[in-house]
């Protein structure tokens, strides 16, 4: 048997968290030692990506590598080549030898999206990285603040270095305002499980003060629900050494800390930050200061934000409602691509700061309205806050769509397979397939507790019928009395290898999977069982 993707404090966390069962089996289909086709080509048209290693003293930093578009290739699946430099009295500077450790993390600001590599240099040169890769994964979109990049041609001779042990004013200021930084973690190859050792890049964020200055030598900031991983969280268990790094997207400086870190994870403070699961704690030991660092710089946020107007709401089912959305002066909204999602904020009662959600688009590209489809959580702050205060009229903050989970554009039939509310994109992908000629296959397949929650059943079941391209399968776990089979559903009980055997007829078809991380893996191991090729599955968590 494959040995685990997490190493002991990772698998610590996740046992203390109650997520241990059912993330070991997903994290071993979705965490790699090799990168797909679609990771290795986002790495090369980025314009950065962010760096942890560790110095001389073995103290880990983190820092951020920048080139044109391009200037990350990945010559073969396992491999990343970086052609570019460190700044001199960058913390890393004479770090990145051939054996150093070295954590990746890619990501694009403007699309929410983002990709961490670990591994090892296997070689080095001036101006020149070839790195191994040892782990390989995407990350979700959740917390992420949209940037837009652009280049400006700085003079060499304008930045500068220097270094510290303890938070400046300015430095403070910078901190206390971020919505955005990068923290570096590790745990050293102690022989149990060299995969899921070295250093690891990871990105945190939140609302503008979400860090907290407590004085100039120590920073507390809350740690937000993620993929359950807990990757950054369990290397801090096991070695408390930390990095993080604070842009200054306005001016291209760099803003480079090391200290240590330790977990505060009940204590009454905790629940003063909406949404924290524990606050991280760091002790502040040096401080490496790059003034006009970058030859980028990165648009205000404010010019991403959209202000949207409710517009209608509609009930689904028992526990899902949709809210239609659009443009608050009437102007035209961005359109977007079937499978994505659309970046949310609200300014709910008794919190004082607003929160962000994300969350599918559920309508089809091109009405001209934002259309998302939203299940009640019994303990959930925003859903609580859409289902039971947010009228018609009322006015929210939106950013552009984005995300990845979109239909490829080949002609191979498509088979869509969600569950509960994960049905939200692939209804938009449903649109997308039918609102134009094509005789393109699609099979539909649907997995519902029962009819009573069976969110936009009619609104598939209509597209089913005036499209014979569109095949559908409906399973109800738990049936009610009034739930007809062969009327409302076509299998009691769950989606499984028989289901999906007598559903799709042709294995090489694109797979599309949204639903809970158990849901996934569930179906993810009977499309193997009946010879569906891993490669050819993409898929979407919530």
């Amino acid at each position: 048997m494959a040995s685990s993707p997490f190493h002991s404090g990772e698998i610590a966390v996740q046992e203390r968290m109650g997520v241990r069962e059912s993330i070991e089996p997903w994290a071993r289909k979705v965490v790699r030692s090799w990168m797909p086709e679609q990771h290795r080509d986002f790495y090369t048209q980025l314009p950065f990506v962010i760096a942890a290693a560790r110095d001389e003293l073995d103290r880990p930093w983190l820092t951020l590598l920048t080139g044109e578009p391009g200037f990350v290739q990945s010559p073969d699946a396992s491999s990343l080549v970086l052609n570019t430099s460190l700044l001199p009295g960058d913390a890393l500077e004479g770090s990145f030898g051939a054996g150093s450790e070295l954590g990746l993390l890619g990501i694009e600001l403007a699309s929410r999206r983002r990709n961490r590599v670990n591994g090892t240099i296997v070689e080095a040169g001036r101006g020149y990285l070839r790195f191994k890769v040892g782990q390989a994964f995407g990350n979700c979109p959740q917390y992420i603040t949209e940037r837009e990049w652009y280049h400006v041609d700085a003079p060499a001779q304008s930045a500068s270095s220097s270094r510290h042990t303890a938070l400046t004013e300015p430095m403070q200021r910078l901190i206390a305002s971020a919505d955005t930084f990068f923290v570096g973690s590790g745990k050293a190859d102690d022989g149990s499980n060299s995969e899921s050792s070295g250093m690891d890049a990871s990105h945190r964020g939140g609302p503008s003060g979400f860090v907290t200055v407590e004085s100039a030598t120590r920073l507390v900031f809350p740690d937000f629900a993620g993929n359950n991983h807990f990757n950054t969280i369990g290397n801090l268990v096991v070695d408390p050494r930390v990095a993080l790094l604070f842009v200054d997207f306005e001016t291209g400086g760099l803003l480079q800390i090391t200290g240590r870190a330790s977990i505060d994870w009940d204590s009454p403070a905790v629940a003063r930050h909406a949404g924290a699961q524990r606050l991280v704690v760091i002790d502040v030991e040096e401080i490496v200061e790059l003034t006009a660092a970058m030859p980028l710089r990165f648009t205000d946020p404010g010019e991403l934000v959209r202000e949207l107007r409710l517009l209608e709401r509609k009930r689904e089912s028992d526990d899902v409602v949709s809210f239609y959305f659009g443009s608050r002066d009437g102007g035209a909204l961005p359109d977007f691509v079937a499978g994505q999602h659309l970046p949310l904020e609200f300014a709910t009662s008794g919190l004082d700061t607003p929160v962000s959600r994300t969350y599918s688009l559920s309508n089809a590209p091109g009405e001209g309205v934002y259309r998302i489809s939203v299940k009640r959580e019994p303990l959930g702050l925003v859903s609580r806050f859409l289902h039971d205060e947010l009228a018609p009229g009322a006015v929210i903050n939106s950013r552009p769509p984005a995300g990845d989970f979109v239909l490829d554009d080949d002609s191979r039939p498509v088979v869509l397979i969600s569950a509960g509310v994960g049905v939200t994109p692939m209804v938009s992908m449903l649109h997308a397939l039918t609102n134009q000629p094509s005789d393109r296959q699609v099979v539909w397949i649907h997995s519902a507790r029962n009819g009573r929650h069976h969110a936009l059943r009619n609104e598939v079941q209509t597209i089913a019928t005036e499209n014979d391209t569109v095949k559908t399968t409906i399973a109800y776990s738990q049936p009610d009395s009034t739930d007809v089979a062969g009327q409302d559903f076509d299998v009691a009980g769950r989606i499984n290898a028989d289901v999906l055997r007598d559903a799709v007829q042709d294995l090489d078809a694109a797979f599309y999977l949204c639903g809970p991380a158990s849901f996934l893996n569930t179906v993810a191991d009977a499309l193997a069982d009946i010879g569906v090729d891993g490669s050819r599955v993409h898929t979407e968590t919530f």
